[in-house]
């Protein structure tokens, strides 16, 4: 599908307790056709200080038993493996040419570190002292030299869910070689607060130049610095405020951050404008704000400064409270809620290409999103829930999306860029959730205002997925329980019906897998959780991808047993899918308990559900930061239900608290097997862990599929989500339905 990246070889060398562990790239168009081991394509010959020691056919890795630690190693396509005969596949079709040489790793074990430079820490306005520590990571050839860059978000130590009041440091974003070498940082300023839901980056060589370039939501005081090769400064550059903003006053050296001060005077402001709400001149909320505190009318509107002073301090002192214990209003502090928005795209080189308007504007500080609605009042919440996501909308090209909210109002948009420009494709709104009163409703079980994409609203997850669903070559955005097509229009948004026949919404869910979960059945499945409670019609579900609609579940003799979907009576959190058994056919997926695909439930105890890795050697699927291992440390733990822990790393941390999360999963380099990429506990490096069994299969890298390829660059969305290959990857796979350049 489309546009892909330039790279080279990866291999890589690494030291074992039996030789010297070898590990490179198959490209997509290398392979011609398929076995029963795996996939048929060039053979390689395999060099150790300049002289071939070997060829190798049936896989991309290969034990040097000879070797040691101060050997270097290249390999090539062995010329003769190549079809003769078809003009398509001559030499220049094929990563030809011998890869540099590579030495084996200096650790001396399956990790390499990747030093980085950590950010000073601060102070906040409330005294409070923070550091930084390493968090989510993307990677991407900045340069043009076929091997990835590393991109990686620094997280204060007070860092916040968007729901959680408080002062931040700020976001910072480093680019590194895979040596150490700091390319460039990005300081996010003080107007994008720092946590899991603010800022999600998107790398991806969007025009086509061999380059990956870099978009993120930007506000004034964003700054990019660049280094030289030495360390040393070589630029440093607000970006671009644009010339409406200028003549409005803005600057690079505004500052947003409201104090608990700034916040009472902003609720003033909103109760002093009151009766010129827009909500309020149409007749759709309450004329006075007693009536929506549910107290007797005592003011004249608008109001006298005086008696704004009095809602406010009621506001604030007990209407909020008696809502909940928790609406502690009077130290609100630390949000942003108002100042302009940006989007940016960043060149592999650091140099801003192109700064444009955040396709939806805030609006107001949560307001009109239903974040005053509910008994927990929480300002700046349901309105900064920010997703992003990149996608091949044209089945050629990667196009951006750009996405603001999922619990109400749900907003997506997507670009192209051109190398200069951001191109307009497609936005969509469901438009606000009407409300009767916004202080006292719940907007999350309504549809947005608007007739055609209103349907969306309140139906996203904390991640988004992309994948071609509906098999036109083109793909489409996964939001949670519902799908936007390539086109921007609604391919579905799922409702079902509740126990007692009240047709709802599937609704908001915490965790969503798209794959091919049955591989006896055509097309993608989803299988997602949804945290409506008893409000939803499912706990959880395997549902069509391509129709959204609950699969049937089948029993062990084929008899229908209803459809695979559980309802609920509580949030169950996050699911998982994986080969975990493998002689039970397709993928199992799990909440609490583990079930085939077919929705029959297994004998098993479900393994963690915080990510997923496809490390071993036979296909199967293994889960990071299983429970029974971790006992409440979360260091990255690599282990299943059948090999028991593989993988016990020492020194290293995971990320985002409970969620347990690597900064990467990814292909990285080596065979298709996935390396994993984890903090050291001071943040003084990034830790690249590979696995060196040696694997009899033969498969190109999962980087030349669009879908897994997509999937990296928005992993590092809000809850990370694991990615997927579009063919069925397990110990069962049919290696014939794997995808493949070649029709010859």
């Amino acid at each position: 599908m489309g546009q892909r990246e330039n790279l080279g070889r990866g291999l890589i060398a690494v030291k074992t307790s039996t030789g010297i562990f070898l590990s490179w790239r198959l490209f997509k168009r290398e392979a011609f056709g398929s076995n029963l081991t795996g996939l048929v394509g060039v053979d390689f010959k395999i060099y150790r200080d300049g002289k071939k020691i070997a060829t190798v056919t049936d896989s991309t890795n290969y034990l040097d038993k000879e070797g040691n630690d101060k050997s270097k190693y290249a390999v090539e396509v062995d010329e003769s493996s190549m079809i003769s005969g078809n003009k398509a596949f001559d030499k220049n079709f094929f990563a030809a040419g011998r890869s540099p040489e590579v030495s084996v790793w200096g650790s001396g074990e399956n990790y390499l570190d990747i030093p980085v430079k950590k950010p000073e820490g601060g102070v906040t306005p409330a005294g409070e002292t923070f550091e930084y520590t390493l968090n989510d990571m993307s990677i991407g050839d900045v340069n043009g030299d076929g091997e990835y860059e590393y991109i990686v978000k620094w997280d204060p130590t007070n860092s916040q869910d968007v729901s959680i009041k408080g002062y931040t440091g700020r976001c910072i974003i480093d680019c590194y070689s895979l040596s150490g070498h700091l390319f460039w940082r990005l300081d996010m300023g003080p107007n994008i607060r720092a946590g899991a839901h603010y800022t999600q980056f998107m790398v991806y060589d969007f025009d086509g130049d061999s380059r990956a370039e870099m978009a993120v939501k930007t506000a004034p005081g964003t700054k990019m610095i660049c280094f030289g090769e030495g360390g040393e400064v070589i630029s440093e550059n607000y970006i671009t405020i644009p010339e409406k903003d200028l003549l409005k006053g803005y600057s690079n050296e505004d500052n947003y951050v409201c104090s608990a001060d700034d916040y009472k005077e902003h609720m003033k402001n909103v109760f002093l404008s009151w009766k010129e709400h827009p909500e309020v001149k149409a007749g759709n909320w309450p004329d006075t704000l007693e009536e929506c505190f549910g107290i007797e009318k005592r003011y004249d509107y608008p109001l006298s400064d005086e008696d704004a002073d009095e809602l406010t301090d009621y506001f604030l002192d007990v209407y909020a409270p008696s809502r909940s214990p928790k609406n502690e209003l009077r130290k609100f502090e630390g949000f942003i809620y108002e100042g302009p928005e940006y989007l940016t795209m960043f060149a592999g080189d650091g140099r801003e290409l192109s700064t444009i308007d955040y396709p939806f504007v805030r609006g107001d500080d949560g307001l009109m999103w239903g974040d005053y609605s509910m008994k927990r009042i929480e300002p700046c919440n349901r309105v900064d829930r920010f997703l992003a996501g990149v996608a091949f909308l044209d089945g050629k090209r990667p196009s951006l999306i750009m996405c603001r909210g999922y619990y109400t109002r749900t907003t997506l948009a997507a670009y192209n860029f051109d190398g200069k420009d951001f191109v307009e494709i497609w936005k969509v709104d469901s438009g606000h959730v009407p409300m009767s009163n916004p202080f006292n409703d719940n907007p999350h079980a309504g549809k947005g205002t608007d007739p055609v994409y209103g349907i969306l609203a309140g139906q996203g997850n904390h991640s988004l997925s992309v994948a071609d669903v509906d098999g036109d070559g083109k793909q489409e955005i996964i939001y949670g329980a519902a799908c936007i097509d390539h086109d921007g229009s609604v391919l579905y948004s799922s409702y079902d019906y509740l126990p007692d026949g009240t047709y709802a919404k599937m609704g908001h869910g915490d965790s969503m897998h798209v794959a091919h979960i049955d591989p006896d059945r055509e097309g993608f499945q989803i299988f997602n959780v949804f945290e409506g409670a008893e409000a939803a019609p499912y706990g959880y579900a395997l549902r069509d991808a391509a129709t959204g609609e609950v699969i049937h579940g089948t029993d062990k003799d084929g008899n229908d047993t209803g459809k695979f979907g559980v309802f609920a009576t509580k949030d169950l959190g996050r699911c998982m899918i994986g080969d975990i058994a493998p002689n039970v056919r397709g993928l199992q997926c799990w909440v609490n308990d583990v079930y085939d695909c077919k929705g029959q439930e297994l004998p098993l105890k479900a393994p963690s559900t915080n990510q997923a890795i496809r490390w071993a050697a036979d296909l199967s699927t293994q889960v990071i930061d299983g429970a029974d291992y971790l006992k409440g440390s979360h260091s990255g733990v690599i282990n299943d239900i059948t090999h028991g822990v593989m993988l016990d790393p020492k020194g290293t941390l995971t990320n985002n608290g409970t969620k347990g999360n690597p900064c990467l999963i990814a292909d990285l380099f080596g065979d298709f097997r996935e390396e994993i990429v984890l903090r050291l506990e001071d943040s003084s490096a990034l830790r690249i862990y590979t696995n060196t069994d040696i694997t009899r299969h033969k498969l190109y890298t999962p980087m030349d599929d669009a879908m897994y390829r997509v999937s990296i660059a928005w992993q590092n969305n809000c809850y990370n989500q694991t990615g997927y290959t579009s063919y069925y990857y397990a110990s069962d796979m049919d290696f014939s339905k794997v995808p493949l350049d070649y029709n010859g």
